[in-house]
């Protein structure tokens, strides 16, 4: 099966080519540690048979989290915690990701020790969303560079990949998308000086990151309103930065309250076009619940790593199970379950 293939991507070899998106779990504490329930998480899907494990959005700085109980990667203290998840998961043959992100205005952290938020422009999400402060050109380089510092610790941690989150109406996005950047300066306007903040956020984290380690960039190809972002805008984008990134995990939405379609495999097209538009790798997501599915997007070249992530939520032991109903001989299963995992005669 295409799906139980080998992936190679920089020093990075993937046992097979199914991935757990950064799906947040909100576990944690208003300081950002990993707790019990990570690792179990986390674990049981590399016990599973998943490939690449990308670690929820974790926050470089505290008014850059979702929520009060978001990852933080803002403190050298939350390297060894963080470190614990590579760690187990790497005992049964996963890789591991994480995802590094600020949330801009779409942070509803209380416990922040003033109500102060950030985006490029004063523009609140929706009326149940607090209003946020433009960022001044020197509060932006303050944030370059604790992406940067996030880098360093992630790879201080032992991860095997770094994702740049710059999807979903968060603060990269957010410069991103002309729905949510009106500035007049060199951070907005045309395609060029949106992209910018992605630029300089992109040139830090290299200098902070293993260079034969890839970097990840989740990116939200469409806006699904006229005035939005078009997947053809994001291909621009790209092509602006795919020297300093090495595969594109697409998705869509999540920069303004938008009417989403939502279907098995809807934003496969979205990952057809940045494939094809930038001549790079991508993983796509979306529905994606069945195996003959994620054949079909494999093999047609749609896409070369297919994320699940409701499907392995319910069922953590997925890829084992799909490596099972098919009778393949040389999966690995873990050496605990393989009296459970004898093939049927």
């Amino acid at each position: 099966m295409e799906l139980l293939n080998r992936y190679q991507i920089k020093n990075l070899e993937l046992k097979n080519k199914i991935v757990l998106p950064p799906m947040d779990m909100y576990s944690s504490d208003d300081q950002g540690y990993v707790k019990n329930s990570h690792l179990y998480h986390y674990v049981s899907r590399a016990i599973g048979g998943v490939g690449l494990i990308i670690v929820e959005a974790t926050a470089i700085t505290l008014a850059g989290r979702i929520t009060d109980n978001c990852l933080g990667i803002w403190s050298d203290e939350h390297v060894n915690s963080l470190k614990e998840i590579v760690d187990e998961c790497h005992q049964y043959g996963a890789k591991v990701g994480i995802q590094i992100n600020h949330a801009g205005r779409k942070c509803t952290a209380t416990s922040l020790g003033t109500d102060k938020i950030y985006a490029p422009s004063p523009l609140a999400f929706n009326s149940s969303y607090r209003l946020p402060e433009e960022l001044a050109k020197t509060e932006i380089q303050s944030i370059i560079k604790e992406f940067g510092a996030a880098a360093k610790r992630a790879d201080q941690a032992g991860y095997d990949l770094l994702e740049i989150h710059g999807a979903h109406g968060y603060l990269i996005s957010e410069f991103l998308s002309p729905l949510t950047n009106k500035r007049s300066d060199e951070y907005g306007g045309s395609l060029e000086n949106r992209t910018r903040f992605l630029k300089e956020v992109l040139a830090e984290v290299k200098k902070n990151w293993t260079e034969e380690k890839p970097i990840s960039l989740r990116v939200s190809a469409y806006d699904y309103l006229p005035e939005g972002m078009q997947p053809e805008d994001m291909v621009k984008i790209i092509n602006q930065v795919k020297g300093d990134i090495d595969i594109v995990h697409v998705s869509s939405g999540g920069v303004a309250e938008a009417p989403i379609k939502a279907f098995p495999g809807y934003q496969v097209p979205l990952s057809e076009v940045i494939k094809k538009g930038c001549d790079m790798p991508t993983i796509t997501v979306g529905l994606i619940t069945e195996s003959i599915q994620v054949e079909e997007i494999l093999k047609n070249k749609r896409a070369d790593l297919v994320a699940i992530g409701r499907g392995l939520f319910r069922n953590p032991y997925w890829v084992n199970q799909v490596a099972y109903d098919n009778k393949i001989d040389d999966h690995e299963y873990p050496e605990f379950y393989q009296e459970a995992y004898k093939l049927r005669r």
